[in-house]
């Protein structure tokens, strides 16, 4: 129906697709940073389907959205794809995988208090999504960064997000004015960085086809209604109905804040969670970030941790998954209308240069972005103790030299040498790395 066959034939078939997009789902591991540097290499630079210029082009859009940004560039190049059908299966299967493995760690939790094992096995993927995170970083920043400007804005947004702790919202709007104001000084960045070889099969079908997005945008806006439709109905209904009509409203208005992932609004929560409605303690908030970082899917999960230990006390088993699928549902749902209600747009204007200027901008921020969240994930996986110190208006997570881990040093080293010097690829530098931590642990008795 999108396009015609003769044209589609040179795109992956969606069974094809939809096997990627699972293997993407069961190996998204290590936050948004990883997760974009997973589906960059799968469908960029293993497989040729989208090119570096369309694949920046929808995270630029992606980033200046609420909701967990790599779950909605998913769902964007699903749909660039195979329209609303691809769009579905890649924002599904990018999280289905982490809802599962939460579902069963949440109920864990409830009934046992901790889960010592899959901590153990978890703890070697911790190291080794700070080498995917730094191959990110080096990729991405090779097309990205074109010319004096898109660097300095790159340090910039690092500076101002780990030293000044600017909000991640300013810092993106920021970036995107200056583009749209200097467009010509971003023009070679991440657009202009993939002219050699064969272009990808998707520019190819789109240079025989210019017309396919606009020949799917009406179907991609019916979509979009319709999932609002589907996260406005549990809210409506569960109006004023207690426990459950708490947890649509309150987490339906994270879906709409949380502009820079989850970490911009997990301090809300945990006060809201912990201490305004009494569903879980400090300390199991924390247990629930530890298992969101160390499982698949984006950070926001963490919420689905949150709702099945609100409903667990008054309803054991059926309460907490009652709690966590609504979470999931009210969370998630409002990411594809935005998905599917923008993107038909965004592709309109693909080769506007004020816009291409702005989203480039967009892109050169973003490598900072991904700089500063390596850089924070890192911190917390190689020490123990990160204190904040403050010089004037600057505020500085620094580490305690002395609570440097020495397992997770040797663990990180393994993974630079499986996936730089051996290249093994990400799935066996994963393997390998979760197997090493599991023995590591158990041999230490940690």
């Amino acid at each position: 129906m999108d396009t015609p066959t003769s044209q589609r034939a040179s795109l992956p078939t969606f069974r094809e697709a939809v096997r990627v997009w699972l293997r993407i789902g069961l190996l998204s591991f290590g936050g948004p940073a990883a997760q974009i540097a997973l589906m960059h290499r799968e469908v960029v630079e293993e497989r040729r389907w989208v090119s570096d210029a369309r694949f920046l082009h929808a995270l630029n859009f992606c980033m200046l959205l609420p909701g967990p940004e790599a779950q909605q560039l998913a769902t964007y190049l699903g749909w660039l794809l195979h329209g609303v059908k691809g769009g579905l299966a890649a924002g599904l299967l990018f999280i289905l995988p982490g809802v599962g493995v939460m579902l069963v760690l949440s109920a864990i939790y409830a009934a046992f208090g901790s889960v010592p094992l899959v901590a153990a096995l978890f703890f070697g993927l911790q190291c080794a999504v700070l080498v995917v995170v730094l191959e990110a970083l080096l990729r991405i920043g090779r097309r990205a960064l074109k010319g004096a400007l898109p660097w300095l804005l790159a340090l910039a947004a690092f500076v101002a997000l780990f030293a000044f702790a600017v909000p991640f919202p300013l810092v993106v709007l920021a970036a995107a004015l200056l583009g749209f104001a200097l467009p010509h000084s971003f023009a070679g960045g991440g657009h202009g960085a993939a002219k050699q070889g064969p272009p990808a099969l998707l520019d190819a079908v789109l240079a025989a086809d210019p017309e396919r997005p606009a020949r799917m945008a009406g179907a991609a806006k019916r979509a979009g209604l319709v999932a609002l439709a589907l996260w406005a109905w549990p809210v409506a209904l569960l109006a004023g109905t207690g426990l459950y009509g708490d947890i649509a409203w309150f987490f339906s208005k994270m879906a709409v804040v949380t502009f820079g992932g989850a970490y911009a609004v997990l301090a809300y929560v945990a006060q809201q969670a912990v201490e305004g409605y009494g569903w879980l303690s400090a300390k199991a908030m924390l247990a629930g970030l530890g298992l969101a970082e160390t499982t698949p899917g984006p950070l926001i999960l963490v919420l689905q941790f949150v709702g099945f230990q609100a409903g667990w006390p008054s309803g054991g088993l059926a309460g907490g998954v009652a709690g966590a699928l609504l979470t999931v549902w009210v969370t998630f749902a409002p990411c594809f209308a935005w998905i599917f209600l923008g993107a038909p747009f965004v592709e309109r204007l693909h080769g506007a240069p004020r816009l291409k200027g702005a989203l480039a901008a967009v892109t050169a921020a973003v490598v900072g972005v991904i700089a500063n969240l390596a850089l924070w994930f890192a911190l917390r996986v190689l020490f123990t103790r990160v204190e904040t110190v403050s010089f004037g208006p600057m505020r500085l997570g620094l580490p305690d030299p002395a609570s440097l881990v020495p397992d997770a040093m040797a663990l990180t080293a393994l993974a630079v040498a499986c996936l730089f010097a051996l290249q093994l690829g990400l799935v066996r530098t994963l393997a390998a790395t979760a197997v090493a931590g599991l023995i590591g642990r158990a041999l230490t008795g940690g």
